[in-house]
């Protein structure tokens, strides 16, 4: 019998002053049974980097053809794909076929530097591709629970996460952000 997804409800209140994003979210996330507390809350932080009316979490480790998180436009077009964690090169460039923005998401310290440093040659060329490096996200696994109530702050990209026992700062890296003009 198959290990079912543990299922987490998350009241997200967002203050992004860099994008005039401001929201309140309730969120069911469902927490795959190979996926690591580490790995959901760097989801939730992905989301509330990107947050959007139409930003959709997908499937994920579920399913090889949606990502983490998305956002449509009303045709159905892919606007925004957000992978987390150290998705393959070929895999990369295929979604930036298939969508306007894809952004990586990586996490994990210095397995994270050491795909970047063996991934990003190719990676530069494709213009329409951020990708971020969450380090020290370690803390955000010791407080996540199946019931949680968290708010971020973003203002000069650093990414303050305040929950029921305190608050955290994450300083997001940007190894590669998307050039459009090229």
């Amino acid at each position: 019998m198959a290990i079912k997804s543990t299922i987490y409800k998350i009241d997200l209140n967002i203050a992004d002053i860099d994008r005039q994003y401001y929201g309140q979210h309730s969120l069911t996330l469902a927490r795959h049974p190979s996926e690591t507390d580490e790995r959901l809350m760097v989801r939730l932080i992905a989301f509330a980097m990107y947050a959007d009316a139409k930003l959709t979490f997908g499937k994920g480790l579920s399913n090889d053809e949606e990502p983490d998180l998305w956002q449509k436009d009303l045709t159905g077009a892919i606007q925004l794909w957000v992978e987390v964690g150290l998705p393959t090169e070929k895999d990369i460039r295929k979604v930036c076929g298939r969508a306007n923005q894809v952004c990586v998401v990586l996490y994990g310290g210095r397995v994270a530097d050491m795909w970047w440093a063996a991934n990003s040659k190719a990676l530069l060329k494709l213009n329409n591709l951020t990708i971020v490096n969450l380090p020290e996200t370690q803390a955000l696994a010791s407080i996540a629970s199946r019931g949680l109530s968290i708010s971020c702050t973003i203002q000069d990209r650093q990414i303050l996460v305040g929950h029921d026992d305190g608050s955290l700062d994450i300083t997001p890296v940007i190894l590669k952000e998307a050039n459009f003009a090229s």
